[in-house]
């Protein structure tokens, strides 16, 4: 699985920081988020799930490979 996140569509709200620390951050000139881990371990998944329910903006998507 790739995390894809759509950078444009980021209200910087940093939930998907909160719920999945491991794999989002946030940039500390606008508060937009990154991805720090774009192919998370499997363990990571119900977390980066759960950033994609939390998400205000719905910028987030899991893409299978």
């Amino acid at each position: 699985m790739r995390v894809d996140l759509d950078e444009p569509k980021c209200i910087a709200a940093g939930q998907c920081v909160v719920v999945a620390p491991d794999v989002f951050d946030q940039r500390d000139e606008d508060g937009v988020a990154v991805v720090l881990e774009e192919h998370p371990a499997a363990e990571l998944l119900d977390s980066v799930r759960e950033a994609m329910a939390v998400c205000p903006a719905a910028a987030i998507r899991l893409a299978e490979l």
